[in-house]
């Protein structure tokens, strides 16, 4: 597969992020590519593929921007985990050049909108007065489903199940899943578990107390208050995340979320 046009992001606010840019560059010199370099806060459009360099926070704020752009992302870690990435430092040669020979593919990851606000991991939702549970009400396709007493709701894609979702005692689904799910967080009644639910439902929640309105986090970068009903859909925008031939979803849970792993062996 052929590139019309490669791009460089990189997040200069990483360690090393400037010294890996380089050096992916002089890599791409060896096979007569030039890439175009931007950072994370400057990103535009006109490209098919991006080499995104960062932690799983750079990755999430590409994908946004290039999934309404049609563009490839391929993640090279920097960060503390990096579960969305396919290579980091020490393998980056290898790497590029695998996806140069071809021995990669594109997975395309649903996505969850609300108005005009997409997210690739989860939509966070919060009452506005902090250190105060709120109540939550949830329906999905107009229907009542539960009323949660909780200290908020994530509504999280597949992708974003191993996230914040997964910290709040949400399930981890496999990222091929066309689900949604919505999981309380710390919420005051025994009986409210999470709710995996089909990518075609509409969500809409509401609060009791209007008037307080709702903090949102998106991805957990961007943060709006809402004084009415927060309506969350499958978004029509896809994440294109490039990876290796030899990508395993439960293998990246084993090696890095440490799965299934004796505490004592880890």
């Amino acid at each position: 597969m052929k590139f019309k046009k490669i791009v460089i992001c990189y997040n200069p606010k990483i360690q090393n992020s400037i010294d890996v840019k380089n050096e992916l560059m002089e890599i791409l010199a060896e096979y007569d590519i030039a890439a175009d370099v931007i950072d994370i806060d400057s990103l535009t459009n006109g490209y098919d593929f991006a080499f995104v360099i960062g932690g799983d926070g750079t990755i999430l704020k590409a994908a946004r921007f290039f999934a309404k752009h049609d563009a490839a992302i391929f993640g090279v870690n920097l960060g503390r985990l990096g579960f969305l990435s396919q290579s980091s430092k020490e393998y980056l040669k290898d790497s590029v050049k695998n996806i140069l020979k071809g021995k990669f593919y594109i997975e395309e990851r649903i996505m969850l909108q609300s108005g005009e606000s997409i997210a690739l991991n989860d939509f966070v939702i919060k009452g506005n007065t902090q250190g105060r549970t709120a109540k939550f009400l949830l329906k999905i396709n107009g229907k009542p489903i539960c009323d949660y007493l909780a200290d908020g709701l994530i509504i999280s894609t597949p992708t974003g199940s191993t996230a914040y979702g997964l910290s709040a005692g949400g399930p981890v689904l496999a990222p091929k899943l066309d689900a949604f799910v919505i999981v309380p967080i710390c919420p005051h009644t025994l009986t409210a578990r999470p709710l995996v639910i089909p990518d075609s439902e509409l969500i809409t929640v509401s609060m009791e107390d209007a008037e307080k309105g709702f903090v949102v986090s998106i991805d957990g970068q961007n943060f709006f208050e809402y004084d009415s009903d927060i309506v969350v859909r499958k978004s029509e925008y896809k994440a294109k995340l490039a990876l290796l031939e030899d990508a395993d979803f439960y293998a990246i849970l084993r090696d890095k979320l440490h799965w299934g792993i004796s505490p004592a062996n880890i």
